[in-house]
């Protein structure tokens, strides 16, 4: 599975304005709510934010991937923002979040949902590729270079 077949460009955000957990939360919401595929954008963010309550999607390295299936959502879908300042997220290092990854799924979905983050997970835990997306100023270029890093 590759990020670019649930990953839609009108999802990605490369300067994030949120300062704050709920409020990132929401902003991502409100990125995949421009894909089409959120039916139901209340149902979905109740959703995010009670997983996240159960333990921080945070998962170090300065990543966080909060991820929910949801009646709310039609199909596999995510969405990405960078963080320049970086967002006290409760990850499991102490470290501020600068890069988050939003991951959104349909209840049934369970198999591709799986496979989505597992492949969301090993591309962002190559350092390469922090590095570069941190560096990354519009769209456009993130879209480059999640291409590259995938093939």
């Amino acid at each position: 599975m590759q990020i670019k077949s649930f990953l839609d460009k009108r999802a990605i955000k490369p300067r994030l304005e949120s300062r704050a957990k709920k409020e990132v939360l929401k902003e991502l919401t409100n990125l995949l709510e421009k894909t089409g595929q959120v039916t139901d954008r209340d149902e979905f963010l109740r959703v995010i934010q009670e997983r996240e309550e159960l333990g921080s999607t945070g998962i170090g390295y300065n990543i966080a991937i909060p991820h929910a299936r949801s009646s709310g959502i039609k199909s596999l879908v995510g969405a990405f923002g960078i963080s320049k300042e970086g967002i006290d997220f409760d990850a499991l290092d102490k470290e501020p979040v600068y890069l988050f990854f939003m991951l959104a799924a349909p209840k049934n979905a369970a198999g591709d949902y799986l496979k989505a983050l597992a492949t969301i997970s090993r591309f962002l835990r190559r350092k390469k590729s922090r590095q570069a997306l941190m560096k990354a100023q519009t769209v456009e270029e993130i879209e480059q270079i999640i291409e590259k890093e995938e093939g």
